[in-house]
């Protein structure tokens, strides 16, 4: 049935995914906006793709005791824990701090809009519906770049979480220019 009135749809908890790519800091604004119109709880969540072969690969650089308190840990804890070590990982965590610093200093311009940062690794879509269900979240909000051919369409993470999510997804077009 549909209702005479049209709803007023609140959201208290906005999941933000980012790849820490360009889309994703576009996509940002949205993100802190709906969280301050509507005075939600926003999560900034980013999934480093791996997978067992990937820890392995990875625990030839780190001891096994290292690697999993990184991979339960939230993305500041990551960074201070790998900046500690001095490896070799020196362009992932200057791209995840250089995307920090640039949300937060969008961040003080608008006091109002306070976020916590969420880490996972694994799978970027079945972390981010795993983590997004898991948690109670009313909406998740991605950016994408435009497709350049259709093959893509099918590879893109966006594509499939929208495809395969119980709740809200907003994808947020990154202009082409």
């Amino acid at each position: 049935m549909i209702p005479s009135e049209i709803p007023l749809i609140g959201y208290k908890k906005i999941l933000y995914t980012t790849g820490l790519r360009e889309q994703s800091r576009f996509a940002f604004h949205h993100a802190a906006s709906l969280s301050r119109a509507y005075q939600a709880q926003l999560t900034v969540f980013h999934v480093v793709p791996g997978d067992d072969e990937m820890d392995q690969r990875l625990l030839t650089y780190i001891d096994e005791k290292l690697w999993q308190q990184i991979k339960s840990s939230s993305l500041r804890e990551v960074k201070q824990l790998l900046m500690e070590r001095k490896r070799d990982n020196a362009a992932i965590v200057e791209s995840v701090d250089s995307f920090c610093k640039e949300n937060e200093q969008s961040m003080s311009e608008n006091p109002l809009v306070t976020y916590n940062i969420v880490v996972e690794w694994g799978h970027p879509a079945e972390k981010i519906l795993e983590y997004a269900e898991n948690h109670g979240y009313e909406l998740i909000i991605m950016g994408r770049r435009p497709f350049r051919t259709w093959s893509r369409i099918g590879n893109s993470t966006s594509v499939e979480v929208a495809q395969r999510s119980s709740i809200p997804v907003m994808i947020v077009q990154v202009p082409s220019s």
